[in-house]
């Protein structure tokens, strides 16, 4: 049995990991989702001054008040920068880290770093254009461009649609500082899902280390959200990187 900490990626709350949370129950897990500050139930949480710092005490404070040891701390997309920095702070309570669609970041790297300048800007001018400090979600049509969304059907477009919260976008500006590396012996895991899979096939060099020990890869063929597309699936791969 594992202890598992789901933490959701940009727009999404605990709400997103609910069937796969399920599912690893159901397979004699104890499966925690959380919700950052900012987003899902605690939307009302957060003001322009939320960012990076605030998302790892997020994580870190979760683990903490629920007296958790032995922790597989799960990041998706987004949630591998929070995740990254608390990997490092919470010493011999974390046994496992599992990248889902995503990679840890580097000390002093931040969302930003992963686009390019033109990118930035627009996102700059959709957060301005709404309130100043918050990004919503992009249409389907712009994210369809950058990220796959392979497995959504309308029923899981309109879940994501309608759920999906403005992400606080001090999270995507501020660098990661303090320790980013977990402590010795902790086991490192990827879920490539089927774009990041392109990624690492076609060799990309700043993604190398992802393919080297001490690093195991699942791969599962569907899009970005895969706890939407294919949550059983996810579940499945999940129990098998800790048996």
């Amino acid at each position: 049995m594992a202890t598992f900490v789901l933490v959701p990626g940009a727009w999404l709350g605990a709400w997103a990991w609910e069937d796969t949370a399920r599912a690893l129950r159901e397979r004699g897990h104890i499966a925690l989702p959380m919700t950052l500050t900012g987003l899902g139930e605690n939307a009302d949480r957060a003001d322009r001054h939320a960012n990076l710092e605030t998302h790892i005490a997020d994580i870190t404070g979760f683990v903490e008040r629920h007296a958790l040891h032995d922790v597989t701390l799960v990041a998706h997309s987004y949630a591998a920068a929070p995740v990254t920095g608390a990997a490092g702070r919470l010493g011999e309570r974390l046994a496992r880290v599992v990248y889902v669609d995503s990679a840890p970041f580097a000390q002093g790297m931040s969302m930003l770093d992963l686009l390019s300048p033109q990118e930035t800007e627009q996102l700059r001018g959709r957060v301005v254009d709404a309130d100043g400090w918050r990004l919503p979600l992009p249409s389907f049509e712009e994210l369809g461009a950058s990220s796959s969304l392979e497995g959504l059907g309308e029923d899981e477009r309109e879940l994501l649609r309608s759920r999906a919260t403005p992400h606080p976008f001090g999270t995507y500006e501020q660098p990661l500082t303090g320790p980013a590396e977990p402590a010795p012996g902790v086991d490192h895991v990827l879920v490539a899902c089927s774009d990041f899979t392109a990624l690492l096939e076609a060799g990309v060099p700043m993604l190398a280390f992802l393919s080297q020990p001490p690093w195991r890869r699942f791969d599962l063929a569907t899009g970005h959200w895969p706890m939407l597309s294919a949550a059983t699936a996810l579940a499945d791969v999940l129990d098998t990187a800790v048996t």
